[in-house]
């Protein structure tokens, strides 16, 4: 997957906004305000951070070791770095955006889980 698919996938994502709030060369997306992937568009291959649940997290890393590690600069524990263009099959991708969408919606506040129901 290249950056501009991911970037298509992840803004396809229901309530989701993209933004460069860190710096120029870090693109940011965010459910409802809160940030579910990154990437650093100056990386080559493209690589991005994602959001996952520990346990899974831990799995990946092994089963993928060196494509799949800890998150740069994020929580080792709920942040993945992912090398999007290199031996990591395209769905197993989507389904970590979608993980990684997913934890952060679960974690929304009802008020904002009934305005994005509602977008």
């Amino acid at each position: 997957m290249n950056i501009e698919e991911f970037r298509d996938y992840c803004l396809s994502k229901k309530g989701v906004t993209e933004s460069f709030p860190f710096d120029e060369q870090t693109l940011v997306f965010k459910v409802m305000g809160k940030m579910f992937a990154l990437s650093g568009l100056e990386h080559q291959p493209a690589k991005a951070n994602l959001k996952c649940d520990p346990e899974r997290s831990i799995e990946l890393r092994e089963e993928y070791d060196g494509l799949i590690t800890p998150g740069y600069h994020m929580s080792k524990l709920h942040w993945n770095t992912v090398e999007l263009e290199m031996n990591i099959p395209h769905q197993l991708i989507i389904e970590l955006i979608d993980h990684s969408y997913n934890l952060v919606v679960s974690k929304l506040t009802k008020k904002l889980k009934l305005e994005l129901e509602n977008l």
